[in-house]
């Protein structure tokens, strides 16, 4: 889809800057993706912070606790 967008020079050339792209189109292109993609990951994150989303490690605490233990024997 194609849409007109209105830029200053100076946005412009921030943009070409920012993107190290040489083309207008490619660079707007580029920091849109970039933009959503910051976005979703600011999504995922706060999922995760606010407990809606979490990871189960059933086995963590049992396989961190046995390598304490095999540390200390090694030390001893």
């Amino acid at each position: 889809m194609k849409v007109t967008v209105e830029l200053s020079d100076q946005e412009m050339a921030e943009v070409l800057e920012l993107t190290g792209e040489r083309k207008k189109g490619p660079a707007i292109r580029r920091l849109m993706e970039e933009a959503l993609q910051q976005r979703r990951r600011a999504q995922i994150a706060q999922r995760f912070l606010s407990g809606e989303w979490g990871v189960e490690l059933e086995t963590y605490e049992a396989d961190r606790e046995r390598e304490r233990l095999r540390a200390q024997e090694i030390v001893s």
